[in-house]
């Protein structure tokens, strides 16, 4: 089953009800992505940021597990159709660390398709997280919030030819998730 998706001329909202939906969506992006792609997740934890890599990967033919790079940073998978740079920020908390990481250059010349969990670090926003209960989603304020939810603007200054991807998942059940997605670059 293919997660429900509506599209706008701006950004993309899916209702992924499953696992299994996730995978499906994140396996349709790998069959449409081309050279050059940055894909920035953002969303709290357990919200399926690495489930959608893993779908990425099926759908780009990659063959080898692909894990969470939150302690190794990071994660190239060659095998595919394209190569698949996984990147986790979770551990860094401002783009000089992401510098003297050396990971900058993933951002401004992805080889093949880069894909990088906790996106916001990059931009330097420091948000505080709130618990995901029952009680704060029923909340009108939450759903408020729901309502304007929107994707992060673009990484400073997008290279030529690079086209950036910016995912929010949240988390609305035990399985469903909201994914808004809007995509900039050429």
């Amino acid at each position: 089953m293919h997660p429900a998706c509506n599209p706008s001329p701006l950004m993309a909202t899916c209702i992924s009800t499953s696992p299994d939906d996730t995978l499906a969506l994140g396996s349709r992006w790998g069959r449409n992505a081309q050279s050059g792609w940055l894909i920035g997740l953002s969303g709290d934890l357990g919200a399926g940021k690495t489930l959608l890599v893993k779908g990425l990967a099926r759908g780009l033919e990659i063959i080898a597990p692909v894990r969470s790079p939150t302690f190794a940073l990071l994660h190239t998978y060659p095998g595919g159709r394209l190569p698949l740079v996984h990147l986790d920020f979770y551990r860094l908390e401002s783009p000089l660390q992401i510098h003297r990481a050396g990971l900058e250059d993933y951002l401004t010349c992805p080889s093949g398709v880069t894909v990088v969990e906790w996106i916001e670090r990059w931009w330097n926003v420091t948000t505080t997280p709130q618990p995901d209960t029952p009680a704060r989603r029923a909340s009108p304020a939450h759903r408020a919030a729901d309502a304007c939810l929107s994707p992060a603007p673009p990484p400073r200054d997008l290279p030529p030819g690079v086209r950036y991807r910016h995912v929010r998942l949240e988390c609305l059940t035990e399985t469903t998730r909201r994914i808004v997605y809007e995509d900039f670059g050429p």
